[in-house]
């Protein structure tokens, strides 16, 4: 049995729920969520919850199926109520983040600036050497926080790049090290 699966979603004030032939659609005060529901899992209303069920809960891609679209339709929900975001630090002389229009230009330590076109379903802020990513879609959010960080890994000698407010850069001795002996 999936753990996650078998929990019930609590569907929030607000939110409307759809099924029409295998899409779930789930709208909210934020906005608007569409999933492609597998055919072996059902998503079914009763009592303001939601319940995720599959037609084999014995078989092992069942329950892994079970799982999966457990947690995508509790994503979804958070998405249309409370929405998701990731924050991404820029760090080292000189680099710069600044926002133009619909794009994100970086100056990261480069001969030029990089230019990245922020996709129109996310928010992007930028604050000094902060970077807001927000939006209803969860993996949307992640993938984009990941493509931006991605122009400029943190590397681990100085920290300067891209990180992510949360991460921790394990600091590299440097050469002097060898030279003690």
């Amino acid at each position: 049995m999936s753990r996650i699966g078998k929990k019930p979603i609590e569907i929030k004030e607000g939110v409307q729920m759809k099924i029409e032939d295998n899409l779930l659609t789930i709208k909210g005060p934020k906005g608007e969520l569409t999933q492609i529901i597998h055919p072996r899992v059902k998503v079914e209303e009763k009592d303001g919850q939601l319940l995720v069920t599959v037609i084999d809960p014995e078989k092992k891609s069942d329950k892994a199926l079970w799982g999966l679209f457990g947690s995508l339709v509790n994503n979804m929900v958070i998405g249309v109520t409370e929405g998701y975001s990731k924050k991404l630090e820029v760090n080292g002389v000189g680099y710069k983040v600044a926002l133009q229009g619909d794009k994100l230009v970086l100056n990261v330590g480069f001969s030029h600036p990089v230019e990245y076109i922020i996709p129109k379903d996310l928010k992007v802020e930028v604050e000094k050497n902060e970077i807001t990513i927000s939006g209803l879609d969860k993996q949307r959010v992640g993938e984009v926080s990941a493509q931006i960080r991605k122009i400029k890994k943190p590397e681990p000698y100085k920290g300067k790049g891209i990180k992510y407010s949360d991460e921790i850069i394990i600091k590299k001795v440097g050469k002097t090290a060898a030279k003690g002996e």
